[in-house]
């Protein structure tokens, strides 16, 4: 409830009161029981709310039958967080995702809104009146009328949202030959992922402690320590109850994940719900289709754990059930960030090709490209080349093979 509250503040609105109720199934007419709908209904009254939020998503009969029982507008989560993406969307890319997420949960909500011509419809005498005939009046004319230009509309989104998706293989594809690795960053909403990458890479990335403050993803590039170059993509993000329209509407955005060749699962330490998120985070991405990449887990804003022993960290890592492999860091006061792009530098490492080679001082263009994609380990100077000892990627393994001298 405290999550819907902030979603609710993120669109803007003030929360004047909340209520729950435990039940072991909805109820299929109000989803709550009747006497739950009276106890809404006397808040309403002396709240003088004008809108209510309900934290599971409705069905259409639902949401008719609440607004014309209690008189005032009625929405669900997906409802809401449509609309947060709504606003929060730059791109073309990601406002095509959001309206086409928007058109699929409306279409079938159609019906309510021409209540007031379908009462008045096939109220005549005759055959007309009554039966199937008495249904097709205005309101239902319009109805269809309105489904088939969602649906048109809808179709047109899907096209132009697979004309996206092939430009943004192409350019994965280039990336690719490119061979610079990509780290790719996840998390749940205002973990803290933007401000993260903006440590990271200088970049300028707009932050606000609100949920979903970025949505569409971001990649910029960046130097390891070791001279590495890197591509960082900060990605849109998670949420319990993800609405299942954007899940699928996002999912050619989100495929920049599969590509990465190395997750950051960026955690809000200082959560009280920081355990029940990774498991959200790590659901999704399952459900995505992200298995067995290799991800490091990075827990985010401990410049407001005060008090806590360094020591302390592991213990919580562990109660969280996320893989043991972590570095807690600020990334708005820049704690932990040399020793975050030092393990980065490191995973990275362990999926490269270890190789030894001596390379003639004319393919001093290898020599870069090595600094450039690899990482080195040792290097000096032979009468007959430039000796390096390191790793670089396997795709680029080839273009050193006559120069090779000890393979590891």
């Amino acid at each position: 409830m405290s999550e819907l509250a902030l979603l609710a503040e993120t669109a803007g609105l003030e929360v004047v009161g909340s209520l729950f109720q435990r039940i072991d199934h909805p109820v299929p007419k109000f989803f709550i029981g009747p006497g739950k709908v009276k106890e809404v209904a006397a808040l309403c009254e002396q709240t003088d709310a004008g809108l209510i939020i309900f934290d599971d998503e409705l069905s259409p009969s639902q949401t008719r039958n609440l607004e014309e029982v209690l008189e005032i507008g009625v929405i669900d989560r997906t409802a809401l967080i449509l609309d947060i993406f709504a606003q929060h969307a730059r791109t073309h890319e990601g406002r095509l995702q959001v309206e086409l997420a928007q058109y699929q949960y409306l279409l079938p909500r159609l019906r309510r809104q021409w209540t007031h011509l379908e009462r008045q419809a096939g109220t005549a005498g005759g055959t007309s009146a009554g039966g199937v005939v008495g249904l097709r009046g205005p309101g239902e004319t319009q109805l269809e009328i309105d489904r088939r230009l969602i649906d048109r509309r809808i179709a047109s989104l899907k096209e132009q949202l697979a004309d996206v998706h092939r430009h943004r293989e192409l350019y994965r594809k280039r990336r690719r030959e490119s061979t610079l690795p990509v780290v790719a960053l996840v998390g749940y909403t205002n973990a803290g992922k933007s401000t993260l990458l903006n440590a990271l890479t200088g970049a300028d990335v707009y932050t606000a402690n609100q949920l979903f403050a970025t949505l569409d993803p971001t990649t910029r590039q960046s130097t390891l320590p070791g001279g590495q170059e890197v591509l960082f993509t900060d990605t849109v993000g998670f949420i319990q109850k993800l609405p299942t329209q954007l899940v699928a509407a996002f999912r050619a955005t989100l495929e920049e994940i599969n590509e990465a060749d190395l997750l950051l699962h960026v955690v809000d330490l200082t959560h009280p719900n920081a355990q029940e998120h990774a498991q959200t985070v790590e659901s999704t991405l399952t459900e995505l289709g992200v298995v067995k990449r290799p991800t490091l887990t990075v827990l985010n804003k401990v410049d407001l754990m005060e008090g806590m022993a360094p020591d302390a960290v592991g213990g919580i890592v562990a109660e969280m059930g996320l893989p043991g492999d972590f570095v807690a860091v600020s990334a708005q006061r820049g704690w932990g960030l040399a020793e975050l792009r030092a393990r980065i530098e490191q995973s990275l490492a362990e999926a490269m090709v270890a190789l030894e080679a001596i390379i003639p001082y004319q393919r001093n263009d290898l020599v870069s490209l090595w600094h450039k994609r690899g990482v080195i380990e040792h290097e000096d100077y032979a009468t007959n080349g430039t000796h390096i000892l390191g790793r670089i990627p396997g795709e680029l393994a080839a273009q050193f093979t006559q120069y090779r001298s000890v393979k590891h």
